[in-house]
């Protein structure tokens, strides 16, 4: 189960090679999820952060929902997939709701938030239902390029380029963070739930081939 208290730090330069092809068209649909970041947001990481972490609620609701019927139909246990797939939307969720605090994101980006939540959904909704590894290993290649986006706003605020402001409430309260804490705290908190959900879902990819 998802544990966000977990403090161990994560391998900031983990990335899972494609094995196959299906690992391989994987990767190119993250990648070009990427460019499109890229192209909307450039450096702007706090409101990249909003509308991907929208994005990022998804799949663990998907899953888990999904999980929950096929563990019905099969009269078997789970193995404990339900209850951490819902726990690492939770935990997404929560990342949203920090940023929007920080970033405030505009009339537009909320637009684009709707928009990207309605298509993301089903997508990734008939995506798991046909094809769950590859719908894991999505998520893997996301959660890796969560990662490399939380390091570089990092490395933003440490250059001063981006304003170190008051950490909000709810995620001081969320992660057990001091009350003086930062958003160079937040964005370091943020990035290691990124790896570790990184790491599960490349590892529930890898239980459904069988590896």
């Amino acid at each position: 189960m998802f544990d966000s208290s977990d403090r161990t730090a994560p391998d900031l330069t983990a990335h899972k090679p494609p094995a196959d092809i299906r690992d391989r068209v994987a990767l190119r649909i993250v990648k070009l999820m990427r460019v499109f970041a890229d192209a909307f947001f450039a450096k702007r990481y706090g409101h990249r952060a909003v509308v991907l972490e929208t994005v990022a609620a998804v799949p663990g609701m998907v899953g888990g929902m999904l999980q929950h019927l096929k563990a019905i139909r099969h009269i078997r246990d789970d193995q404990g997939w339900i209850r951490e797939l819902l726990d690492e939307a939770d935990n997404e969720r929560m990342h949203l709701m920090t940023f929007i605090k920080i970033a405030r994101p505009t009339a537009l980006e909320r637009g684009i938030i709707l928009v990207g939540q309605a298509l993301f959904f089903n997508a990734y909704f008939f995506l798991y239902l046909f094809a769950p590894r590859i719908a894991h290993r999505v998520v893997g290649y996301l959660e890796e390029e969560a990662v490399i986006s939380y390091t570089q706003y990092l490395a933003q605020v440490d250059a001063g380029e981006a304003e170190n402001v008051p950490a909000p409430q709810l995620a001081i309260d969320y992660w057990g963070l001091a009350p003086e804490a930062r958003l160079r705290e937040v964005i370091v908190a943020v990035r290691a739930d990124e790896a570790g959900h990184r790491d599960r879902n490349h590892a529930m990819a890898d239980s459904l081939a069988g590896v």
